[in-house]
């Protein structure tokens, strides 16, 4: 087994504001060995990083009587959704913008550093890692999610055409770039139209609840949690390199929300030739197993066989990391 790896998911979201420059650097000084954004895209087809594309919660926008009149009701992923989204606004138009706290009653700490970070855009975020890579032998990846990719291409917006365009344009899309690039999305209809077209890694995302919206758009009946079922984890690896599924699906939960031990999805994914990536691991109390210190979190997934975890507290997990692994080497020599 090899050191599991960091995903610093959209930064240090627990320490700065999700998607920031501050972030992103955070993320870096702090061990991190790969940076994540979530990308969507401008009206003029710039990809952006945003958790949504619906920006209400996440920018100053419902605070700019200029932007007033873009307050709309959507349907995204047949779910209506009402606010303002990136789609209907130029690149010049979001940069006016500025971010703020999208969890302010969990991350009240983070409430003062409202209103100083602007939006960015994908390349500066890969400007970002570029940075950090200059002299290092060991380079920061970025570990990009396409957001809502069938949505965007029904508008007019193909995702993926606009992702692979950026990283060829800086010779990222090659399996020995200087930046290690993972794409991971919800959907699969897009990792399977990217898989002849990239030598990445690619990741398919599974949610605890719900299925894929591609399937669900072509009336294909199955679930994430089918998903995770051998004989489609079997179909996953014929398009994709490994799965990030949410962490209740690796390790369960009882009713009384502790951990009810690992559900087999660990194994039977690395049986089917698939690394194993889970989200998110979070330091505060209410994201965590009842009677589970974040301390405890980590271990227990390393432990399960995960071969990677996405977490807000990258300065939380590297030293839980760095001990598990200390012990695990103790421990075969013993």
């Amino acid at each position: 087994m090899n050191l599991p790896v960091l995903i610093a998911h959209r930064g240090v979201p627990g320490m700065r504001l999700e998607h920031t420059r501050p972030s992103y650097e955070l993320a870096v000084e702090s061990g991190a060995d790969y940076i994540e954004p979530d990308v969507v895209s401008t009206r003029d087809g710039v990809l952006v990083v945003r958790h949504e594309n619906e920006i209400g919660g996440t920018t100053d926008v419902a605070d700019r009587p200029e932007f007033a009149d873009r307050m709309v009701t959507k349907l995204v992923d047949g779910k209506a959704l009402t606010g303002w989204f990136t789609e209907d606004f130029t690149l010049d138009e979001l940069k006016t913008l500025r971010a703020r706290e999208r969890l302010p009653e969990i991350r009240p700490q983070n409430l003062p550093l409202a209103g100083q970070e602007p939006i960015l855009t994908f390349d500066e975020v890969l400007d970002v890692a570029e940075r950090a890579n200059a002299g290092r032998s060991e380079p920061i990846g970025v570990y990009v999610e396409t957001k809502h990719p069938t949505y965007f291409r029904s508008i007019g917006l193909d995702l993926d055409e606009r992702l692979l365009a950026a990283l060829e344009a800086r010779g990222l899309n090659q399996a020995d770039a200087p930046t290690p690039v993972v794409i991971q999305s919800m959907e699969t209809g897009n990792l399977h139209g990217l898989r002849p077209r990239t030598p990445l890694p690619l990741v398919q995302l599974m949610e605890k609840k719900g299925a894929p919206a591609d399937l669900v758009a072509s009336g294909d009946p199955r679930t994430y949690r089918d998903l995770t079922q051998s004989e489609n984890l079997a179909e996953i690896a014929t398009y994709a390199d490994g799965i990030g599924p949410h962490k209740d699906l690796v390790i369960g939960r009882d009713r009384q929300k502790r951990f009810a031990g690992p559900t087999g999805l660990a194994d039977r994914a690395h049986a089917a030739g698939l690394f194993v990536h889970v989200w998110t691991l979070r330091d505060e109390e209410s994201f965590r197993p009842v009677g589970t210190s974040a301390v405890d979190e980590y271990l227990a997934f390393f432990d399960a066989g995960v071969d990677g975890v996405f977490t807000d507290f990258t300065p939380t997990a590297v030293p839980v990391r760095e001990r598990w692994w200390s012990e695990r080497a103790r421990s075969s020599s013993a």
